[in-house]
């Protein structure tokens, strides 16, 4: 199982790469690996407004459906098209081209809020 030092973590398992003022994110590696096969994935629209904590998706796995929260508050840029066809890249490379959206990042302080490698793994991996 794969966590990367760089990235942000919500306590929903979706992590955050920050570039400039954009977030990129994604499921993580252990969140895929609980969830099984995905075989749907579905996310908001270009444009769509995000606030931290609330749903922003869903995904379909063989084990279960589950929901997605937005871990930082903001507008939609980018949508990974690709998951529409192939969801299953969130198993094969979640910190690549398993990534799912793209958002202009409205709140900087939110990032405060996001956990760090340690934290994650903590709570999650020796836990």
């Amino acid at each position: 199982m794969e966590i990367e030092q760089t990235l942000k973590y919500s306590e929903n398992h979706e992590w955050v790469r920050v570039e400039r003022n954009l977030a990129v994110i994604g499921m993580t590696d252990f969140a895929q690996e609980e969830l099984g096969t995905i075989v749907f994935v579905e996310l908001p629209e270009v444009g769509d407004l995000l606030k931290a904590g609330e749903p922003f998706g869903s995904m379909e796995s063989i084990k279960t459906v589950s929901e997605m929260y937005a871990p930082l508050s903001g507008k939609v840029v980018d949508i990974n098209r690709k998951l529409q066809k192939d969801p299953g890249a969130i198993n094969i490379a979640p910190y690549e081209g398993g990534w799912m959206i793209v958002i202009e990042v409205a709140d900087e302080a939110e990032l405060e809020q996001l956990w760090d490698y340690d934290k994650y793994q903590d709570t999650y991996i020796r836990s």
